[in-house]
């Protein structure tokens, strides 16, 4: 790629690898595991794809991983939609919405795992982006999770509206004003403001902008330091590739130190 090449131009390169290699695994996915049936088939009936990239990957496509996670992993400070330092050497990016089954799934089963295991240890940060993909209902519940994020009850909210499946009506503005009364949120008033603020449009479509440019078609999709996961895996698939993630990391480390002490050694 050009140099001169503007930030737009790379993400968009870096999203159309994503989308591809997302969709050759998802391909072999579909004909290997068809007979399961219940899949969330995210929009247009895309095909949830199961597994990240393997281990294998040439130079040029490690580079391209690594750029992908230095576009996609905020590390803000105070971020309320993040759990887990913000240096942490691995950064798993969640596109998800409220309306999809299997993303409750990863919520309930595999994401308590991550956190004991790895996000309270210092090596995971864990970044969500409100992604809905089923429509008006998905997008009023994507905005409420915000809105209880700026009373600090995002997780708390977030987990609520994922302990059961809630489809349409039990997504309504009231319905979601009692969960967020669940939650924790304090000021009620204030939260359904913010819920059909503009600064809730705002959010939402950043969250989905960076989801489209990188190929996401369906929900949940994972990156996992610029690696890509889609679909509710087992808690093993999380977790390999979290550590995989943290071994490249501390090479990575390793051989920036030693780089560093040779360079002094020169001088």
């Amino acid at each position: 790629m050009p140099a001169s090449a503007s930030p737009t131009r790379k993400l968009a390169a870096i999203g159309a690898i994503v989308a591809l290699v997302v969709a050759v695994v998802a391909l072999g996915i579909a004909v290997g595991k068809a007979v399961e049936g219940d899949r969330d088939p995210g929009p247009a009936g895309a095909p949830e794809a199961a597994a990240s990239a393997g281990s294998q990957e040439d130079p040029a496509q490690q580079k391209m991983f690594d750029d992908l996670a230095r576009q996609t992993s905020r590390r803000q400070e105070g971020d309320p939609l993040a759990k887990g330092r913000k240096d942490a050497p691995v950064v798993l990016v969640e596109y998800a919405d409220y309306q999809c089954s299997f993303c409750g799934r990863f919520t309930r089963e595999t994401q308590p795992e991550l956190i004991k295991k790895y996000v309270d240890a210092g090596t995971l940060r864990i970044e969500f982006r409100n992604f809905p993909v089923f429509g008006a209902d998905s997008e009023r519940a994507a905005r409420a999770s915000w809105a209880a994020g700026r009373q600090g009850r995002f997780w708390q909210l977030h987990d609520t509206l994922y302990a059961k499946t809630r489809k349409g009506a039990a997504l309504a503005e009231d319905e979601l004003v009692e969960l967020a009364r669940a939650s924790g949120v304090p000021d009620l008033d204030r939260f359904r403001d913010d819920l059909k603020s503009a600064g809730a449009e705002r959010a939402l479509k950043k969250d989905q902008d960076e989801g489209y440019r990188l190929g996401v078609q369906s929900t949940p999709s994972f990156l996992v330091n610029g690696r890509p996961v889609a679909g509710a895996q087992p808690t093993a698939v999380f977790a390999q590739a979290v550590e995989d993630a943290a071994a490249r990391a501390d090479a990575k480390g390793a051989k920036g130190a030693k780089g560093a002490k040779g360079a002094g050694a020169g001088k």
